[in-house]
């Protein structure tokens, strides 16, 4: 409230006959009735004492040599504390400006002897500077000119200051956990590498992501899946220590910096710590939750001298670890970045492979174990890339559901099988597979009853594929749409039962027709060396219960077809019976005889396990990014994003596990792809699960 030297109504009548005087208008006013010739000076009052006991500001005065005369009650008794009194005491030892106000320009005492007017200048009334003010003043002259004093106001600032500091914590740290959050984190991680510019210190970069915390959020709710944010938190604190820099950058991913170091052992170390550390089970609300932790490890300067490149880096590592079976960390390294580039154009061909009709169908056929008769066929999307030709499911369906193209592709495919299923001369099913980002969307029974509609397909013949995982939202909409595709007459199946989410409770309620064996307990079933049998006689028995039939998935050799016969398994799908075909060719094999005849090896391999992974291949001193296909005990296969310039019979190592290589043989080398057999048999159990294992196609 700024005040020029003429004052207000309350500066310029004096004490000879007016209130200019806040003291004496104190004083006098509250001892007797005011009349009407002193309305003014009555309302004057009522406002003051009206602000005063609100606290919305506060008054002082001041006599001609800038002693305090008066100083609002509230003010005068927070400041009178250490005992000593205010009154007569100079304004200007009483509040000091504070050094760091850019706006104090002139001191308070220059006003105060110049008798010149101030406003809104910061003040403390101590050194240490806890209490901070705001006040304005103006020189009070009586009727005929002369100088009287000092009045003015004062508002305190403590509360809005701490407010501000209030404000601006909320802004650099995360309201939940009380750690730094991602603005915070990158503020510190940009001044840690600033510091560095001549003088390299040692600088690390963890990147988090929490396992199955989803899951957790959306069957124990939210307000448990905070409480568990909350825990992990204090369990990462408690295990890095004081030594570095923790944060959250949003969801369920946090962020680590570690000074002063930047060995990879050390480092590794510590990301083993953590996982171990977040792993174990977590005790809330009476429930026990179990979660992992995949990490992504990047080291300035090395990996980037900037955050932005660090967090980059560290963010393509973790992608690594959390496709390499999650629970484990990886380092960064250049590969990763050439990989994340391939994939981005891959996702870009795919939007382009849609709308040019580069994708087609081929069908699989389902027989019956019993009558040896085929009862259907499963539709199978394949890719033709005008570049790198054939490229499988196994590797575009993954970029279509992180890119959000698995919706259009679902729909093509659902529409496609049907029209063509509609065409054939033998009433056989047809099955579609569904992911679960499809399934999440309230309009697919409208898309299924479309598709029917337009292909003139009988419902009974459609059969829908959907994978366990469809069940870890465990909501309403989930059963609804259950109800709303049953209700439609269309056959659901259970696809690759046994290797998603680790419970049964689901098949109480869901209305399923048919469980599908996964290929890893279907193949080497024959085998003693393994338990798959038992594994696959178990599902039979369970899904006779409940009057289930089932399909053993990924047979590839004769020798096994009696043996899942005897175990009760109602179909067979595999290789074993041809590979998938295309649609001309199903309506030739529809139009002689239903009867399969089994066209696979005779006798069953040594198990393989079908996985899509990155691996690393030393090659003539070379160290090269590859991807692993499947792999046994005796050998694995491989290729890559672009062709591999590799030979038979040429000596390479392969690394399953990052830093422990293992000798071997190309045997084989077609199509962009390569067997190799090791010099030793090799545990492939080893290796973390894949991120997705794929049915045989």
């Amino acid at each position: 409230m700024a005040a020029d030297d003429s004052g207000s109504a309350l500066a310029r009548r004096g004490d000879n006959g007016g209130f200019g005087s806040l003291s004496r208008l104190k004083r006098g006013w509250t001892r007797q009735k005011p009349d009407e010739q002193d309305d003014d000076a009555a309302r004057a009052l009522r406002f003051i004492t009206c602000v005063e006991e609100l606290g919305s500001g506060w008054f002082w005065e001041t006599d001609r040599e800038g002693r305090l005369t008066y100083l609002s009650q509230g003010v005068m008794q927070q400041l009178s504390e250490s005992g000593r009194s205010l009154l007569g005491e100079s304004l200007c030892d009483v509040f000091v400006v504070g050094g760091d106000d850019v706006s104090a320009e002139r001191t308070l005492r220059f006003h105060i002897v110049g008798r010149t007017s101030f406003s809104d200048y910061h003040v403390s009334t101590d050194s240490s500077g806890d209490r901070l003010w705001s006040i304005s003043g103006r020189p009070l002259f009586d009727e005929v000119g002369q100088f009287r004093g000092f009045v003015g106001t004062g508002s305190d600032l403590t509360a809005k200051r701490r407010t501000e500091a209030e404000v601006a914590r909320l802004a650099m740290f995360d309201s939940l956990t009380g750690l730094a959050n991602r603005a915070k984190m990158q503020l510190s991680l940009d001044q840690l590498l600033a510091r560095r510019q001549g003088r390299w210190q040692p600088l690390a970069l963890m990147l988090l992501d929490l396992d199955r915390f989803k899951a957790v959020n959306d069957t124990l709710g939210h307000q448990t899946g905070d409480m568990l944010l909350k825990l992990v938190a204090q369990r990462l604190q408690r295990t890095v220590g004081d030594g570095a820099l923790i944060g959250r950058r949003g969801g369920d991913e946090f962020e680590v910096v570690i000074i002063g170091e930047c060995r990879r052992d050390a480092l590794g170390d510590i990301a083993h710590g953590i996982v171990a550390a977040l792993s174990q089970p977590y005790h809330i609300a009476g429930s026990s939750i179990s979660i992992g932790c995949s990490i992504g490890i990047s080291i300035a300067p090395d990996d980037g001298d900037t955050s932005e490149t660090l967090v980059r880096n560290a963010d393509l590592a973790l992608y690594s670890a959390k496709g390499n079976g999650r629970g484990t960390h990886r380092f960064y390294v250049p590969e990763l970045l050439a990989l994340a580039q391939m994939r981005r154009q891959m996702e870009d061909d795919l939007r382009q492979a849609l709308g040019d009709g580069q994708l087609h169908l081929v069908y699989q056929p389902v027989v019956g174990t019993v009558s040896g008769a085929i009862t259907g066929y499963e539709a199978l999307a394949r890719w033709e890339h005008p570049r790198l030709g054939a490229i499988s499911p196994a590797e575009f369906i993954p970029v279509a559901e992180d890119s959000g193209l698995i919706e259009p592709i679902g729909e093509w495919v659902l529409r496609t099988a049907t029209l063509a299923a509609a065409q054939w001369p033998v009433p056989v099913r047809i099955a579609v597979n569904v992911s679960p980002i499809q399934f999440a969307r309230p309009t697919l029974p409208l898309l299924v009853t479309s598709a029917l509609a337009q292909s003139g397909l009988d419902p009974a013949r459609l059969e829908l594929e959907i994978t366990e995982s469809v069940f870890l939202g465990g909501s309403a909409a989930t059963e609804a749409t259950f109800r709303n595709l049953k209700a439609l007459g269309v056959r659901l199946a259970l696809d690759d039962f046994g290797t998603g989410y680790s419970s049964l409770g689901y098949l109480k309620t869901a209305p399923f027709d048919k469980i599908k064996i996964d290929q890893s307990f279907v193949r080497g079933i024959g085998q003693e060396s393994t338990r798959n049998a038992a594994i696959v006689k178990a599902i039979v028995t369970l899904a006779d219960a409940m009057d289930l039939e089932t399909t053993a998935e990924g047979v590839e050799a004769q020798d096994e077809i009696e043996l899942i016969r005897a175990l009760g398994c109602t179909h067979i799908q595999g290789f074993v019976y041809g590979r998938p075909m295309s649609d001309a060719q199903v309506l030739i094999q529809l139009s002689g005889t239903q009867l399969a005849a089994p066209v696979g090896v005779k006798v069953s391999r040594p198990v393989r396990t079908r996985m899509l992974r990155s691996i690393w291949l030393q090659l003539d001193g070379r160290r090269i990014a590859a991807r692993l296909r499947d792999v046994s005990a005796a050998g694995a296969m491989i290729d890559s994003f672009e062709p591999l310039t590799l030979q038979s019979d040429t000596r390479v190592a392969i690394e399953f596990v990052e830093g422990e290589p293992l000798g071997g043989v190309i045997r084989w080398v077609r199509g962009g792809r390569a067997g190799i057999g090791l010099d030793q048999l090799f545990d492939f159990r080893e290796i973390k699960s894949p991120v997705r294992q794929q049915a045989a196609a």
